[in-house]
C-alpha cells in the first residue's frame, strides 16, 4: 500500500504544528541542562541535538494523528472541533494511522542512536501518548496523564545527554507536568456544557468551572516552586532565577485573563501565554550555562 501523503499545510494543521512550542523548548532546557552538568559545557553536540529534535518531532506529531483519530468521533459532536480534519474529511483515518506509524519509527530510530536508555524508555512512551485519548472516557485525571507525557520530554532531552535517570530530570519534569496540568484545565473550561453532556471527563466536567481555574492556580503555583527547586539542584546561575520571575509573572497573566463569568480569552491564556512562558524557559537556560561556562 502506498503512503498516502497529505499537503503540507494540512499536516500542519492536523498535528497543530504551531503547538510545538509547549515542549520543544523544555526538551531542549533538559538537554542544555544535562551537558553542563555532566561536562561543564553548554554544548551537548550537534548529533544529541539532531536527534532529540527529531525524537521530539515524531513523539509529537504520532500524539497529535493519535489522538485525533481516536477522538474523532467526540471532535465530530463537539461545535469547537467539528471542523477539524478527520470530521471535515481532509484527513482519512487511513492516514492518520500511516502518520502515527512513520513518526513513532522516526521516534524509536532516534532513541536507538542517542542511548540505550532512551529506546528502552520509549515503549513506556509511547504507551502514555497512545492512551491519553482513551482517559478522556474514564478519568477526569486526564489532565494530569496529559502533564506526564508532554513532561517526559523535558526529562528526554536530559537523559539524551546523561544516559540515565537522576533528580535533574526528575525535577524538570515535575515542573512540565504541573504547568500542563494547569494549562489544559484552563484549556477544557470551554467545552464545560459539552463534556458534561457527553460525558467526557475533564476536571472543570468533574467540579465545575470556578473550581476547576482554582485548580489549575494551585498547579501553576507548584509549577513556578519546582522551577526554583529544579534551579536549586542543577547550581543554576542568576539569569536561571530571573527567567524563573518571569516566568511566575506569565503565570499569574494568564490567570488573571480568564474568570468563571468569562472565557472568552482562554485562548489567548492558553496558547499566547504558554508560547511565551516555554520560550522564557528556553532563553533562560540558555543564558544560565552559557554564564555558568565562561563565568
Amino acid at each position: 500500500m502506498a503512503f498516502p501523503a497529505l499537503p503540507l499545510k494540512t499536516l500542519l494543521s492536523f498535528v497543530k504544528f504551531e503547538h510545538t512550542v509547549f515542549a520543544l523548548p523544555f526538551a531542549y532546557a533538559g538537554m542544555l541542562l544535562a551537558a553542563q552538568q555532566t561536562s561543564g559545557s553548554y554544548w551537548p553536540g550537534a548529533w544529541t541535538l539532531l536527534w532529540v529534535t527529531l525524537a521530539m518531532a515524531g513523539a509529537r506529531t504520532a500524539a497529535m494523528a493519535a489522538n485525533r483519530l481516536i477522538d474523532a468521533r467526540i471532535d465530530a459532536l463537539n461545535p469547537r472541533t467539528a471542523g477539524r480534519e478527520i470530521p471535515r474529511g481532509k484527513v482519512t483515518p487511513v492516514q492518520a494511522v500511516w502518520l502515527t506509524v512513520v513518526s513513532l519509527l522516526v521516534l524509536g530510530f532516534a532513541a536507538w542512536q542517542l542511548n540505550p536508555l532512551c529506546l528502552a524508555l520509549m515503549p513506556l512512551a509511547v504507551f502514555f501518548l497512545i492512551l491519553y485519548p482513551y482517559t478522556k472516557r474514564f478519568t477526569w485525571l486526564c489532565h494530569l496523564w496529559l502533564g506526564v507525557t508532554d513532561g517526559a520530554a523535558a526529562a528526554g532531552g536530559w537523559i539524551a545527554v546523561t544516559g540515565r535517570f537522576d533528580w535533574g530530570a526528575l525535577l524538570l519534569w515535575l515542573v512540565v507536568i504541573f504547568w500542563m496540568v494547569g494549562l489544559d484545565v484552563i484549556y477544557a473550561t470551554q467545552d464545560y456544557d459539552f463534556d458534561r453532556r457527553f460525558r467526557v471527563q475533564s476536571i472543570p466536567a468533574r467540579f465545575g468551572v470556578a473550581r476547576a481555574l482554582r485548580l489549575a492556580a494551585a498547579s501553576h503555583a507548584l509549577t513556578f516552586g519546582l522551577l526554583i527547586a529544579t534551579g536549586l539542584a542543577v547550581g543554576a546561575s542568576w539569569p536561571y532565577y530571573l527567567g524563573a520571575l518571569v516566568m511566575g509573572a506569565i503565570l499569574l497573566y494568564e490567570h488573571r485573563l480568564v474568570n468563571p463569568n468569562d472565557l472568552q480569552r482562554v485562548n489567548v491564556a492558553f496558547f499566547d501565554a504558554n508560547m511565551w512562558l516555554a520560550l522564557a524557559m528556553l532563553l533562560a537556560v540558555i543564558a544560565d550555562v552559557v554564564w555558568r561556562t565562561v563565568a
